[in-house]
């Protein structure tokens, strides 16, 4: 027999249906509880315990560390797969054949450039422009280029295009923003290299020179790609919903949730460990005195990087970023006392008992910025790298949401304002 909650209103009881998910996840579903109890909201700020759709895409159990998209463990996926078969898994459900990878590669490689036209977008921007606010309105303008993609019910074929374009050219956006910040002249794609050795080339290569990206970096890309695919319903991934759900295009959509990633509460959180590091090491780089700070309630001082707001014992993504972090770290030999304060600071979170009994261990924010700054992406680039990683999850989401018919969304809100009132004329104020 199904479950039932019972609220009990004014001497009356309503019942509400408990949903139950495959791995046990429980909800109930109050879609019919405003109108039954005659307007009676829930309030929920942050949306904190609300469910704002079923999905089958990810699967996240805080408590135990587990991450799995599809169903498959993110340990596995990250081991063997490339970025580009887990792309696939996640927009389109299950792991590719052969024959299907094969041609998705194939038409992604195909759509890497971007109009010519688009450069003139980039030459109006200013040096010290942020690459995201370049991002979102870049990716947002790639609507006026393909129109016929405004409409988001159109054939699975012309919708499978413009799925493919978007993951195509958001590497080659990003590697620009960064030139273009350089000034440095821009570098087309290099399409006989896989997705994450042509973004680094797009990034790196300078037309005077070879570059040949290396092996164990784009190895460890391919796994941060990987990891930050898809995170379930987080404030980005619920903005492209809620974005798409008023069937705005895919791109306008993704635009949105690049925004949303963009903000220091989300994004920024692996930028926040280079600066905290920064900090450290301009006050002379004494790691005792800011892991006392650290752990004094008074004082106003955090560690980023550490513990995660989901992840109660520790985060899986983290403990699979950690050897490709050591391996890149030894093959580039970088000589950098941010990371030497980085890999000291590792040591006292993961010996230290006040760290392990708080579960303030390193995260994968931590991990991610000490790879991007070992291999030379600047800071303010750190949120671009995350959002070329969520861009699957984010398109997968949007996908699901538009095949479930869900309706436009259309939150509720307890009104706290002034009561009705007459206007006054402004000579009589």
């Amino acid at each position: 027999m199904s479950e039932i909650a019972k609220i009990e209103l004014g001497g009356k009881t309503y019942e509400l249906p408990v949903v139950e998910g495959t791995e046990q996840e429980k909800g109930i579903d109050i879609g019919k509880f405003r109108g039954a109890t005659g307007g009676y909201i829930t309030l929920d700020s942050g949306f904190k315990n609300t469910g704002s759709c079923q999905s089958a895409i990810t699967y996240l159990d805080g408590e135990n560390g587990i991450l799995r998209y599809r169903g498959y463990p993110i340990e596995q996926l990250a081991d063997k797969a490339s970025f580009l078969e887990v792309s696939f898994l996640l927009i389109y459900g299950e792991l590719p054949t052969q024959a299907e990878l094969a041609s998705f590669q194939e038409s992604i490689t195909n759509h890497t450039l971007v109009h010519e036209d688009m450069k003139q977008f980039f030459e109006a921007y200013p040096a010290k422009a942020h690459p995201m606010g370049i991002m979102a309105s870049m990716v947002c303008s790639l609507s006026t280029f393909y129109p016929e993609s405004l409409d988001p019910n159109r054939t699975p074929e012309a919708k499978d295009l413009t799925i493919q374009r978007l993951i195509a050219k958001l590497p080659t956006l990003a590697a620009w923003s960064y030139k273009n910040a350089m000034r440095h002249p821009l570098m087309y794609p290099k399409n006989d290299l896989d997705y994450g050795a042509n973004f680094l080339y797009m990034m790196f290569g300078m037309p005077t020179g070879d570059y040949e990206p290396d092996p164990v970096v784009v190895s460890a890309l391919n796994k941060l790609l990987i990891l930050h695919a898809d995170h379930e319903q987080n404030c980005s991934t619920s903005t492209v919903r809620i974005v798409g759900s008023s069937h705005a295009n895919l791109y306008a959509s993704i635009s949105a949730g690049i925004s949303a990633l963009w903000g220091p509460l989300h994004g920024g959180a692996n930028q926040a460990v280079i600066e905290m590091l920064e900090t450290i090491h301009n006050d002379g780089g004494d790691l005792d005195k800011w892991v006392a700070k650290a752990k004094d309630k008074e004082d106003p001082f955090r560690l980023m990087g550490f513990g995660h707001r989901v992840y109660k014992n520790f985060d899986p993504r983290a403990t699979i970023i950690k050897k490709a972090c050591d391996e890149v770290l030894e093959k580039l030999g970088v000589d950098d006392p941010l990371l030497d304060i980085a890999k000291k600071l590792e040591q006292v979170a993961l010996e230290d008992e006040y760290f392990k009994a708080r579960n303030l261990y390193p995260n994968v924010d931590f991990y991610s910025g000490i790879i991007y700054k070992a291999i030379g992406i600047p800071t303010e680039m750190f949120t671009v790298m995350f959002a070329i990683g969520r861009l699957p999850g984010w398109i997968a989401q949007w996908k699901e949401m538009i095949e479930n018919g869900e309706p436009i969304g259309r939150p509720r809100q307890i009104y706290t304002g002034a009561n009705e009132r007459d206007y006054v004329d402004v000579a009589n104020r």
